[in-house]
This record gives structure tokens, C-alpha cells and sequence, in this order.
């Protein structure tokens, strides 16, 4: 029952006998202002939102048929149609109103009237998507999918019912698209919308009209039915035994409540709007009444909501397709059966149940269904039938089934099976079965971080993390995974690592340290599934130190043989790297696709490659740092006499170069480095290198090598000239030849995190510009001015800093988390010229919106910064600078 509206807001008869020909123009304005004046209170009210969608659509079909009767038709009189969601009388506040209005096959002056229609609808402020056509026209438009679906929502407006009649006869199943032919076509459409989306309900930003899970996959069920059974009602396909009650009531409630989120939507932004951007998100949840808590934001608890329902909607649509494709376009197919066991049996390629008493009788066996698809390889999928008979029965998964030994061993054996074991957990997650077998998991379906670091919710990462591990044992992994592709083929029981990966994120959202809440949750998984003990500790330190790994190669100096010797130390021997590798590899890969690149696996490879080293060596028998600077500049020395240097002479050009650059540097670049220096005429030009192609070619970053007199701001003119050649420092080395020279070490990567190869053109631009810029280095650097793009703007947060002495290192270490923005580097660099710092190391690493830097300084002396009243100076500089920038 729709809403009435009040007869001082809008009366149909009596606006339609007072719209005067000299003031409807005002008139019709006045009445919509006035009924979306009372709508939008009606919605914030908390009036029923179906009644206000059907409502407002009311309103428009009095307010068109007024203004249509105004026209000055002949004696054929075309017909007015709503087609669309106008035709199934759904209108928001910014919808479009689609119409087609119908010609009589002659009729001469209709479309000057039709014309002088439309324009009167926009005049008056309507949207309008308009089309005037014959019933022919109709018949031969609707070859095209997309009209055809339109013209079967048609409902008549005004004028003759014929002319309607005629249209639908013309364009009926029998005449055009029978319902086969129109089921496969729209299946193939929405194949390709939900790719459009990621194929997943899960997307940052959704889009509550069209992203998987969204109103249009609800409307996808409505056309499909009504084409084939001739319904125009979700309510009839009860009767009709293609919808079960509680599947209609999912459908109807999850319609309304997307319903309520596009109404606000268009409400916020004041016009057709179904993205649901970051900024919608926040002030949706503030008006939807959800608030922030100690441990989650209003926004996160509003999105898990929406992707709870959008993965209920995706699942129900996914079920009824296939349902439909069993019942119309396989029909009539030859039936192949394989019995499996007295439980399942296989039907053309699709895992079924022998009876629909199977799982009442045998709980267990819904664990068994994945099993067995785990185990067969040929299985494609699942029956539609099975599949709701596996959501009607979850409530049978209690503490009872989960604490039943049959159960237990059959998920592990799950986990050992040999084919498509991620692919069974998202089944388990979309039916229902994992968030209730696994209830610490169930908490986390549909739970969201609000950044754009994780681009997924958290189950759908975890789901990701372990989809990762398998990748990593197929065979055309060694292409892309090539180091960890052989490590994870060499554990002795890969079970353990998906555990740790469906783990190390379960306790994400419930405040104190996910790490360490989730080290829990995976222990009592283990004593539940009678792990043994030393399994069980392993998997509960990987979960613990999930993140160790990724800090220390991003956040630390990993050519550092003390870094490498604590970490193998916490790490403790050869099996725990490889675990802990994998788990890193795969985490990090499944956390946001533009995270994962050939710069942050090299960090990995280097510190997994240095590490092994030390445990082989014994963490007993650490390196000595002065025979490894004596080896490399030994093994340097050899290389370079061949090229016809003296020991003596290099000695020399060495003697004042600090330890650091002998600890950092491959011995093929220290080659690269003196040979240019040395063979460089002029001493006070700048020296530029770049690897050229062909030696970058298996890098991870591009090296920029720069020689040049020190000046006291050169830091941040040199990261002013990257931001302005579109290049983003990965990490910077820094080091003071004592002569009044200094090098530069920069490892850095184009706009799409790749770094630069085979572009000649490109590579001497670089060289060019830095040069021209070091020229003038004398010159205070200018900042390049970029606009900081909308999702950044969105996600401000204040800058926080770190400042502390690193004693064993003899530099001050200081610590830098900000939100993302243009010319950060720079600015940064500019305070270190304001208060006489000289930087020795950065480590440089974007999170999604935010960024964690690291920089290794010290004083203009080579000395900590160790002032408490200059260290709070730096610090509240800094966040000065960034944060008024960032509010700029």
C-alpha cells in the first residue's frame, strides 16, 4: 500500500482541473517541490520506503497525465507509457523517468504534440529519457537486449490501451526473444557488468545499482521470471515454486534496504547518484544512526551491513540463475549420473544430493559436499537445488558439529585436497557453512576497513590470502613467484599455512592487537582439530608475527648485518622463514593489488636470501662487518684493475667514503659508481647515472646513482625534480665522501609502480632534467603544485612522528606517518635544510591513502640529533608543514 500524500501537498483531480495553460509551468515546479519536500521528510522519518518509492512514482503519472491531457490531440491519440523502473513504478528522488510514446501508424500532427510534451517535461525540471515510436518501431528496436527489457516493464500512463496491447503482442516471447534466448542474453550481460565490478560484492566504492549484489541483480530475477512465466511481481514466483518464502523474503528485505541507501544517496548529492563513494559512506552511516566505538568506526559497522546484504543478494541471485539454466537451457539435455556415495551423487558435471533428507540425516555431510569437490577434479559445481538445500540446513552447524571428530578431520582433510581449496572456502563463505563452522570467522564476513590500504573486506582478503598460497604451488607460479613458488612446494605439511592465513586477520575489529587475539583463536583451532603441539606453536607464531616480515624489509636498512641477524634471531630457523615468507608473500599480494610490486618482493627476496645466510652460519657466529667492507672492496679493487685502475688509486678516491656504502652497495654498482666519478673531467658538474635497460631488466626499481658537491637543501631539490618527472622514491642512500661531495642513491618507479625499462627516450629526459636542476641546486626548491586526488582528500588524518637515536648505528632514527599527498618528499626535505639535517637513509613506503616513512639522519657533524628541545622542533615542523598542506 503506498503512502498518500496529503491534499495540501498534491490532489490529483483538483491540480489536473486548475492547470491553466498561462501559469502551468509554475504550477507543475511548485507541485513537485512541494511532494519532494514531503517525501524526503517522509524518508528521514523513517517512513516505509517502498511506500515512498511507489509513491513518488504515483505522484509522476498524475502530474503526466495532467499535462498530457492539455495536449491537443487528433482523432488518433498516441499513448503515453512508463517504461523501466518507472514502469515497475520505482522512482527515487533523482531517477530517470523513462517513457516511450506510442504512434498510431498515421497520424500527422502527433509529433509536433509529442515534442512540445517532452519540452514542456524538461522545462518543468523532470529527467526525462524519452522515445516515440510505432508498435513496428518497437517491434524492430527491441532486437537490441536492453530495449527489449525496457518494453517489457511498459505500463500505461495516458491514451488509448491498444496501442499498448499491440506493442506487447509485437514484442512478446513468441514474436521476439523467446525466454531461452532472452535468459542467456541477459546472463551474458550480467556476466559482464559483475566483471566490470571485480566480480565481487566487496568493492571499495560500490555502486548500489550495478556492482554485484546490487538492485540490478535483483531486477535480473524479476526479468528473467517475468519473460518466462509472465509474472510482474517477485511475491508470484512462490506460487510458481521458483522462490522459496524465505528466499522472497531476502530478496524483498534486501531490496529495501539498498532501496534506503540510494534514496539518501540521491538526497546527499542532489542528483542521480549510485556510487557509494568514500564520502556518501561516512555521512550515510551518520544518518543511518551508526556511531563510532572504541573498536570500529560507524562507517565500517555501515559497510558491513551493505556487503552483508549484497553478499546475500549476489549468492541468491547466483543460486536462481543457475536454477533457471537447470530448469530452461539444460532441460532438455542427456542426463549423465556418477554416484559418488549414498549421500552425492554428480549430474552433468554438478555435484547434487541423493535425496533432500541428506543433510537432516547426516549433518556432517555438509562439510563432505566440498570435500568431495576438492577431491574431483570434474566436478564444475554445485546443483541449485543442493545449494539452498545447504543455506536452509547451516543451523544444523552447532557446537555439537563442531566439536565432532568426523567434521574436524574432514576440514583438514579439506584443506590437504589436492584441487580448488580456495575455491571451496569461498563456496563455504557464500552458503553460509565457514562463517558457522569457523564462528570467529563469521564475525569478520563483510567487515571493512575504511582506507584505501585494504581494498577488501577482511574475509574476502583471507579468502585472497590463501587463494595466493595455492597459486604459489601451481606450475606457471615460478614465472611470477619464482623464489617462493619452490620454497612453498618444499614445506612439509602446506595445511598448516592455509590455517595460518585463514587466521592471521580473525580478530581484526575487535580492539587490542589482531596479531595477538588472533594467536588465540588459531591455538584453539588446533587443540579443537588435535594438532600436535609443535604445529600448533607454529601456527600461532605465524599469526603473531604475520607483519614481521614486511615491517623489517620496508621499515629497516636490510644491508644492515645487525638488522638481518635480529630478525633471524626472532625468526629462529629455517622452517619458520619459509612459513613466514609465504604468509608475507601471499598477505601482502592479497591486501591491495597495486601494493604488491617487483620493488617490494626484491625487499623480501633480499632480506629471505640474507636471513637463511645467517641461520646456515650459525646465529652464534654473526657476520663481521669489517672483513664484509674489506671483501667488497676487494672483490670491487678486482674488477676495476681489469679496467685499468690501481689499487692505490682507488684507495684513495675511497679513503674519506664512509663504511655504510661499502655495506649497502652491490660490488657491480661501487664499479659503476667509480668508474663515472673517476672518468668525470669536470669535478663540479653533477654526475648522473641510470642502469640502462638492458641491466634493469630483472630489477625491481630503477637506479638513479647521482655525484654531486653538497648543498644544504639538495634532498629536497632532488625529490622536487622526481615528483615533477612523475617518479616515486622507493629508497634513498645517502653518502658524504668527506671531500665535500656527495652520493645518491635512488631506487624509484614510474606513476604505475613499474620501473622504467627500454625507454631510451625516457631514461635521457631523466638524466637532462636532474643535471639542469643540480645546476642550479643553489636555488631554494620549488615545490611542483598537484591537485591531491579525491579519495586522498578524503581520508586526511594528522601527521604522527617518531624521533629516536639508533645507538648501534650512530644516527637518529625518525619516523613519519602521513597521508598521502603530492610534493611530500620535498617538504620534508626542505624542514631537514631549515634545521641543519643531513639525511643518511630513507625508506619510503605508501600504504594506500597514507604513507610510512622512515628517515635515517643526523646532524650537519655526522652526529645524532640528541637536543630534546630540537627534536621536538623538528617533529612539530614537520607536522606543521604536512598538515597544514594537506588542509589546504
Amino acid at each position: 500500500m503506498t503512502l498518500s500524500l496529503p491534499a495540501e501537498v498534491f490532489d490529483a483531480a483538483e491540480f489536473s482541473s486548475a492547470l491553466s495553460a498561462s501559469n502551468s509551468l509554475q504550477q507543475c515546479k511548485a507541485a513537485i517541490e512541494r511532494v519532494n519536500t514531503y517525501l524526503n521528510n517522509a524518508f528521514i522519518n523513517g517512513d516505509n520506503i517502498r511506500d515512498l518509492i511507489h509513491t513518488r512514482a504515483e505522484f509522476v503519472d498524475a502530474l503526466l497525465r495532467s499535462v498530457w491531457q492539455r495536449q491537443q490531440w487528433a482523432s488518433l491519440e498516441p499513448s503515453l507509457i512508463a517504461v523501466g523502473g518507472y514502469g515497475r513504478s520505482e522512482l527515487h528522488p533523482h531517477s530517470d523517468i523513462d517513457l516511450l510514446i506510442l504512434l498510431p501508424e498515421s497520424c500527422a500532427d502527433c509529433l509536433v504534440n509529442a515534442e512540445a510534451f517532452v519540452t514542456f517535461l524538461w522545462d518543468i525540471g523532470l529527467q526525462i529519457g524519452h522515445s516515440v515510436r510505432t508498435v513496428e518501431q518497437c517491434r524492430e528496436a527491441a532486437a537490441d537486449i536492453t530495449v527489449a527489457t525496457n518494453l517489457m516493464e511498459s505500463r500505461l500512463i495516458a491514451g488509448p490501451n491498444d496501442l499498448l496491447d499491440a506493442m506487447l503482442s509485437a514484442t512478446s516471447p513468441d514474436q521476439i526473444w523467446p525466454s531461452s534466448d532472452f535468459f542467456r542474453a541477459k546472463w551474458n550481460e550480467q556476466i559482464e557488468r559483475h566483471r566490470k565490478y571485480g566480480n565481487t560484492e566487496y568493492n571499495l566504492e560500490p555502486n548500489v545499482k550495478s556492482s554485484p549484489g546490487g538492485l540490478r541483480d535483483i531486477q535480473m530475477i524479476g526479468w528473467v521470471t517475468k519473460r518466462h512465466f509472465g509474472t510482474r511481481q517477485l511475491e508470484e514466483l512462490v506460487e510458481r515454486g521458483f522462490l522459496s518464502r524465505e528466499e522472497l523474503n531476502i530478496l524483498l528485505e534486501g531490496r529495501d534496504f539498498l532501496w534506503r541507501v540510494r534514496y539518501a544517496l540521491h538526497m546527499q548529492a542532489g542528483r542521480e547518484e549510485d556510487r557509494l563513494l568514500f564520502d556518501h559512506q561516512r555521512s550515510l552511516a551518520r544518518s543511518f544512526g551508526y556511531e563510532d566505538d572504541a573498536n570500529r568506526l560507524g562507517v565500517e559497522r555501515f559497510m558491513q551491513v551493505y556487503y552483508r546484504w549484497a553478499l546475500a543478494l549476489g549468492e541468491l541471485n547466483e543460486v536462481l540463475m543457475q536454477h533457471f539454466d537447470e530448469a530452461i537451457l539444460r532441460a532438455c539435455e542427456p542426463e549423465n549420473i556418477l554416484e559418488l556415495n549414498t549421500r552425492f551423487r554428480v549430474r552433468n558435471g554438478y555435484l547434487e544430493v541423493s535425496n533432500d533428507k541428506v543433510f537432516e540425516k547426516t549433518p556432517s555431510a555438509l562439510l563432505e559436499v566440498f570435500l568431495l569437490m576438492a577431491q574431483h577434479e570434474h566436478i564444475d559445481g554445485i546443483r541449485a537445488a543442493t545449494i539452498r538445500l545447504i543455506r536452509a540446513s547451516v543451523h544444523l552447524i552447532d557446537e555439537h558439529f563442531r566439536e565432532d571428530r568426523r567434521n574436524t578431520r574432514q576440514f583438514l582433510e579439506l584443506l590437504r585436497s589436492p584441487f580448488k581449496v580456495a575455491q571451496q572456502l569461498r563456496r563455504m563463505n557464500r552458503y553460509g557453512v565457514l562463517g558457522k563452522y569457523l564462528p570467529e570467522f563469521g564475525r569478520i564476513v563483510g567487515r571493512m576497513q575504511h582506507d584505501l590500504f585494504h581494498i577488501y573486506t577482511v574475509d574476502a582478503h583471507t579468502l585472497e590470502v590463501v587463494k595466493n598460497m595455492r597459486r604459489f604451488t601451481y606450475d606457471d607460479a615460478l614465472q611470477k613467484y619464482p623464489v617462493i613458488a619452490r620454497i612453498v612446494k618444499r614445506l612439509p605439511k602446506i595445511e598448516l599455512l592455509f590455517i595460518a592465513g585463514l587466521y592471521h586477520d580473525i580478530a581484526k575489529g575487535r580492539g587490542g592487537d589482531h596479531s595477538t587475539l588472533g594467536a588465540t583463536d588459531a591455538l584453539a583451532f588446533c587443540e579443537r582439530h588435535e594438532l600436535n603441539k609443535r604445529d600448533s606453536n607454529l601456527i600461532a607464531w605465524l599469526v603473531e608475527k604475520h607483519l614481521l616480515m614486511s615491517a623489517v624489509a620496508q621499515r629497516e636498512d636490510i644491508s644492515d648485518p645487525e638488522v638481518v641477524r635480529r630478525f633471524a634471531l626472532a625468526v629462529g630457523d629455517q622452517l619458520h622463514l619459509d612459513y613466514l615468507f609465504a604468509l608475507t608473500v601471499a598477505d601482502i599480494s592479497a591486501t591491495n593489488p597495486t601494493l604488491w610490486n617487483a620493488w617490494r618482493a626484491s625487499l623480501l627476496r633480499q632480506l629471505y636470501a640474507e636471513t637463511k645466510r645467517a641461520l646456515r652460519r650459525g646465529l652464534e657466529n654473526p657476520i663481521d662487518k669489517h672483513e664484509w667492507i674489506e671483501e667488497a672492496q676487494q672483490n670491487a679493487i678486482d674488477q676495476l684493475e681489469y679496467l685499468g685502475f690501481s689499487e692505490d688509486e682507488l684507495r684513495e678516491l675511497w679513503a674519506n667514503v664512509g663504511e655504510d656504502y661499502f655495506l649497502r652497495e652491490k660490488v657491480e654498482d661501487v664499479v659503476w659508481h667509480t668508474q663515472a666519478i673517476a672518468q668525470h673531467r669536470n669535478r663540479e658538474e653533477p654526475v648522473v647515472l641510470i642502469k640502462e635497460s638492458s641491466e634493469i631488466l630483472f630489477e625491481a626499481a630503477t637506479q638513479i646513482f647521482v655525484h654531486s658537491r653538497n648543498r644544504p637543501h639538495l634532498f629536497a631539490m632532488i625529490a622536487s625534480a622526481m615528483e615533477q618527472l612523475d617518479l616515486s622514491i622507493q629508497d634513498a642512500r645517502l653518502y658524504n665522501s668527506g671531500t665535500g661531495f656527495i652520493f645518491y642513491t635512488f631506487f624509484v618507479l614510474d606513476a604505475s609502480g613499474k620501473p622504467i625499462v627500454d625507454d631510451v627516450q625516457r631514461l635521457d629526459h631523466i638524466k637532462r632534467f636532474l643535471r639542469e636542476q643540480l645546476d642550479k641546486a643553489d636555488l631554494y626548491p620549488e615545490i611542483m603544485r598537484k591537485r591531491t586526488p579525491r579519495q586522498l582528500r578524503l581520508f586526511a588524518m594528522p601527521t604522527s612522528t617518531t624521533l629516536f637515536t639508533d645507538p648501534n648505528k650512530n644516527l637518529t632514527v625518525l619516523e613519519v606517518i602521513t597521508p598521502d599527498r603530492p610534493g611530500l618528499l620535498a617538504r620534508i626535505g626542505r624542514i631537514f635544510y631549515r634545521y641543519g639535517i643531513q639525511l643518511q637513509n630513507a625508506k619510503i613506503t605508501t600504504l594506500g591513502e597514507r604513507v610510512e616513512d622512515v628517515f635515517f639522519i643526523t646532524d650537519l657533524q655526522q652526529q645524532p640529533i640528541e637536543d630534546p628541545e630540537l627534536c621536538d622542533a623538528i617533529q612539530t615542523a614537520i607536522k606543521k608543514e604536512l598538515d597544514e598542506k594537506a588542509a589546504a
